[in-house]
């Protein structure tokens, strides 16, 4: 409008402005002041004159604040718009299309606020809105009014994984059929998802001449992490972009399964680059123990790899039966062996004779130990690497003349002794090669060359558990590959050679993947059952799954298992996380080792490109109306100046001065009797909040969390007015602590709200935690995920949290609360400790095994207050009132007494914290019987 950034929502309103001449008109006139004329009987007719009077003008300045009054009402109900978003096409409905998947998680925020500030531009054009996010389930969509797309936008979050936008065409193509006019805004996150181009294409053959907005970055502005390898003695990672963006360096950080950071190592791309390399080289252990490696302050699941098993580097020692004259290279099936694991495993090589090299190897550790053509072990020998298998170790034997002249139970199954060549040995003249893998064989999927050809081969003796120990057979069906469990361990068995002197299997590829996928056994060995060999049909359900941020929580409600061989990049039934139990757990990741981040060709849609920036649209109604509010008070204050009336009333006041002094005086007076006690009352509340040591007082970790810090504030401010009504007990004021900067050995009682979104406690704060209850206090740690809880006993997002974080500190043996603990009858006699769930379990430390002769006993104890109590059942939300004394939060659960249960919790925890164990003294017993009805 006039060449400025300015538009109107009601443009028609503008014409009222025309009136303004007219107003001034009726304006500019104004009554004359009114004259005070005595009345005096006899001399009225004398004084009075003939006069003509013509009334009085109105003041320029008033006339002019009382136009520009009605100007900046007329202009406010115009609804003027400074900066309004431009290209849209009149009131035509808007299609708003917004990137949601994993390289859309790095700036998330101002893209909300982007899609916010279109929908409201919408609902003052007085437009529907149809909205559409690309990494959602495909679904058919409907135009709806501006205030529910933006609940529906406030509902969306970053998906961890790629989005498949092409998946949305029809979806699309039927609501532009249905809507011919409708304006296409897209807000892109620039990188291609699993369709590549697919979507553009599509649009664009659908568009026709509609005007398409595209919001973007001038340059796609994600980092991601595609694969680690664990090879060559290091752990390499393989960060990737779109396209070069300036964000030309960064660390990375790998941690552990309880969230410790074990390495950063810093990472940089040349500046024409799209993928660099970082290289992770720390010890085999270190290494091992790495859970998960992400680049810092990316916050995306893109920019996280977790490591699962399958990625761990094997400590594999290798012992050779045969003597000095066979171990040349090309001649020792150690050769052979070496490599075909070293890129993958750390080799260890034992030294001097059998012994002496078995128990060098497993003294170092070793995860596998391999045998080759190794026959009798010496009793001693023999015990200890039976004890290994036990314990959890892969024993890898290849079969040879040794072994074929041996006899040791440490073999998958019975061997055929002698009576065919070789000692027991088959040979044929003519090779037989393998048969197809079964699909119970952790080796099935692996193709069989054809060339692959067996000479020679120890037999094994046939009994009713061959088959199921059997791995790998030949054509003909006897078997080549066994195996066997034994305890926490494996046994496995090549019935052929390491070398080529039996077959020509160590020449192939096929040797590399076999000693791959079994290597890969040693971390969980309990997966060679027979139900579980097949990793084809078995399924691991989700544990522990990453949302958009690259945060771990629990799975969300449409996560479905994968099948134990699963091997490609996350869906939205899949997402990335840890599958399956703790000590085997299937790592899904949002990207497979080589893939990579392609820039979207936007061209083919001839659309309008706008950068990735709010419009900073500023609605000047409210500001214009506070302008005519103003105008209008000081022109009340202006006629009341010019009618006189101000001096009238300063006339009024200065009668009443007099009264007001002697009234004030008479305050000061009486509120002097009452200065030497309110200052005696003041230095005490002053002395009391400066040092907690001077009153007791209830304490809660500050999380930084606002909802949460509040409701722990009002919750223990509830307690503590119960405390003062109902014990002897008058407790401060609850007050919230940091841990990292406040002292808290003042306070004998902590409440900490666990909250799985906050940032881990410092090392300082554990430290102080620690020292904390080692000195006497306590703190209830509160998951407030009762009602959360899974059925399937799945541990909520709090719950990782809370084991992460005390995995660090020193804590005794927990239990959940005995029917006789002391605790239950500090001052009431409890059975459970509801708060505003009821359903959760209350821990606290473990007390010691009862002595002979107290079986009877109504309270028992140990020998110091429970330095940790953990519950999930949200005391603070029970206990939180309002400053009115009101229930802020309804509690779930079926008993009407639950809020008066919870509270009485709340007393007999900060009675006990108090007191002590004094009530498991056997001078209460009586008393305790007597209640108790016994």
């Amino acid at each position: 409008m006039l060449g400025l950034p300015l538009t109107f929502a009601v443009p028609l309103v503008l014409t009222a402005l025309a009136a303004l001449p007219a107003i001034w008109l009726l304006l500019r006139i104004t009554p004359p002041q009114p004259r005070r004329v005595d009345f005096p009987p006899l001399r009225i007719l004398a004084d009075l004159r003939p006069e003509q009077e013509t009334p009085a003008r109105t003041p320029w300045w008033l006339l002019l604040m009382r136009l520009a009054l009605a100007a900046f009402l007329i202009l406010a109900a115009a609804g003027p718009i400074w900066n309004p978003l431009a290209g849209d096409n009149g009131r035509a409905p808007l299609l708003l299309i917004v990137d949601n998947g994993l390289a859309a998680a790095h700036d998330w925020r101002d893209r909300m606020s982007l899609a916010a500030e279109r929908i409201e531009a919408a609902g003052r054009d007085g437009r529907t809105v149809a909205l559409v996010a690309t990494a959602e389930q495909p679904a058919t969509f409907e135009l709806a009014d501006p205030a529910a797309a933006l609940e529906h936008l406030r509902s969306l979050k970053p998906q961890p994984h790629l989005q498949d936008r092409a998946a949305h065409l029809d979806s699309i193509r039927r609501f532009l059929e249905s809507t011919p006019d409708a304006n296409i805004v897209w807000i892109s996150d620039g990188v291609a998802g699993v369709d590549g181009q697919g979507f553009i294409d599509g649009l664009a053959q659908m568009a026709d001449d509609r005007r398409i907005t595209v919001l973007k970055s001038e340059r796609a502005s994600t980092l991601a992490l595609a694969g680690v390898e664990n090879a060559g003695g290091r752990l390499n990672a393989r960060i990737v972009r779109a396209e070069p963006n300036g964000r030309d360096s960064g660390i990375l950080r790998a941690v552990d399964l309880k969230n410790l950071p074990l390495a950063d190592m810093h990472f940089s791309f040349d500046p024409s680059a799209t993928e660099t390399r970082v290289a992770f080289d720390l010890p085999t252990e270190i290494r091992n123990a790495i859970a998960r490696i992400e680049i810092l302050g990316e916050s995306s699941a893109g920019a996280v790899n977790l490591v699962d098993e399958r990625s761990k580097r094997r400590r594999v020692g290798l012992v050779f039966g045969g003597t000095a004259d066979q171990t040349q290279p090309l001649l020792s099936p150690l050769f052979y062996i070496e490599r075909a694991l070293s890129p993958y495993s750390e080799i260890r090589t034992g030294h001097g004779g059998v012994a002496d090299a078995v128990n060098q190897l497993i003294g170092e550790q070793v995860s596998v130990l391999v045998l080759a053509d190794v026959g009798g072990l010496d009793r001693e020998t023999m015990g200890r690497v039976a004890e290994f298998v036990q314990k959890g170790g892969l024993l890898l034997r290849f079969a040879g003349s040794r072994l074929a002249a041996g006899n040791d139970e440490l073999v998958p199954v019975r061997l055929r002794r002698g009576g065919r060549s070789l000692g027991g040995s088959l040979s044929w003249d003519t090779p037989k090669t393998f048969a197809p893998f079964t699909r119970e064989s952790p080796f099935f999927g692996l193709k069989i060359p054809d060339e692959i050809g067996i000479r020679r081969q120890i037999l094994a003796e046939p009994d009713g558990d061959l088959a199921s120990r059997t791995w790998a057979s030949l054509a003909d069906g006897t078997p080549i590959v066994t195996a066997d469990k034994r305890g926490d361990g494996l046994l496995v068995l090549f019935h052929v050679t390491a070398d080529t002197t039996w077959s020509n299997l160590p020449l192939s590829g096929l040797f590399v993947d076999m000693l791959r996928r079994i290597t890969a056994l040693s971390g969980a060995p309990h997966d060679v059952n027979a139900e579980a060999r097949n990793a084809e049909n078995e399924t691991v359900a989700p544990r522990l799954t990453l949302d958009g941020y690259g945060m771990f929580t629990t799975p969300p409600p449409n996560a479905r298992a994968v099948p134990r061989s699963y091997g490609d990049r996350a869906t939205g039934e899949h997402p990335p996380g840890f599958y399956g139990p703790v000590d085997s757990s299937l790592a899904v990741n949002a990207l497979l080792p080589a893939d990579t981040l392609a820039p979207l060709d936007i061209a083919p849609l001839k659309a309008r490109i706008a950068p990735l920036a709010g419009a900073q649209t500023v609605d000047l109604r409210m500001p214009l109306f506070m302008l005519a509010l103003i105008l209008l008070l000081a022109d009340t204050l202006a006629s009341l100046w010019l009618g006189g009336h101000l001096a009238n009333l300063s006339g009024r006041l200065r009668k009443t001065g007099a009264a007001a002094s002697i009234l004030l005086a008479s305050m000061l007076l009486l509120s002097s009797a009452f200065d030497a006690r309110a200052q005696d009352l003041g230095s005490r509340r002053v002395d009391e909040n400066a040092s907690p040591a001077l009153v007791t007082r209830l304490a809660y970790v500050i999380t930084g969390d606002t909802a949460v810090d509040d409701t722990s504030r009002a919750g223990l401010t509830g307690l503590t007015q119960v405390l003062s009504q109902r014990t002897a007990l008058s407790p401060g004021d609850p007050i919230g602590i940091d841990l990292s900067r406040d002292e808290v050995a003042f306070y004998p009682l902590i409440y900490w709200p666990i909250v799985a979104t906050r940032p881990m406690p410092s090392e300082a704060a554990i430290r102080r935690l620690d020292a904390f209850m080692k000195g006497g206090g306590t703190v209830i740690f509160d998951t407030r995920d009762a009602f959360n809880n899974r059925p399937d006993g799945a541990v909520s997002a709090e719950g990782q949290y809370l084991r992460r974080m005390l995995a660090t500190l020193d804590i005794p043996e927990l239990e959940p609360v005995p029917g006789d603990h002391v605790l239950t009858k500090t001052f009431y006699i409890l059975d459970a400790f509801p708060g505003r769930y009821a359903t959760g379990q209350t821990w606290v430390e473990a007390l010691p095994p009862q002595a002979e002769g107290e079986q009877n006993r109504p309270a028992r104890s140990g020998d110091s207050v429970s330095p940790i109590i953990i519950t999930s059942n949200d005391l603070a939300a029970a206990w939180a009132v309002g400053n009115r004394g009101e229930f802020l939060f309804p509690v779930v659960g079926s008993d009407p007494r639950q809020r008066e249960m919870a509270y009485r919790s709340g007393i007999n925890i900060v009675m006990y914290t108090l007191t002590g164990n004094y009530k498991a003294d056997q001078v209460h017993v009586p008393a305790l019987l007597e209640r108790l009805g016994q």
